[in-house]
């Protein structure tokens, strides 16, 4: 059982290691996937044509806020 342990534990450091190595030698920064929820089609995360009174409240308050 201990082994199993060890045998995981430096498969994730290897890895962290190797991806750090990656970043430091390429110096690129990470960055998202291109489009995300643009490229789906959908206008925003909740995609729900009448949203909840919580959800209402919420974007009143914002909206609010904003003013």
């Amino acid at each position: 059982m201990m082994t199993v342990f060890l045998a995981t534990f430096a498969i994730f450091v290897l890895t962290i290691l190797g991806m750090s190595l990656g970043y430091l030698l390429k110096r690129k920064s990470i960055q998202g996937s291109c489009g995300g929820i643009s490229s789906l089609g959908l206008e925003k995360v909740c995609d729900c044509p009448e949203p909840c009174d919580a959800r209402k409240k919420r974007m009143a308050r914002e909206a609010n806020r904003i003013l």
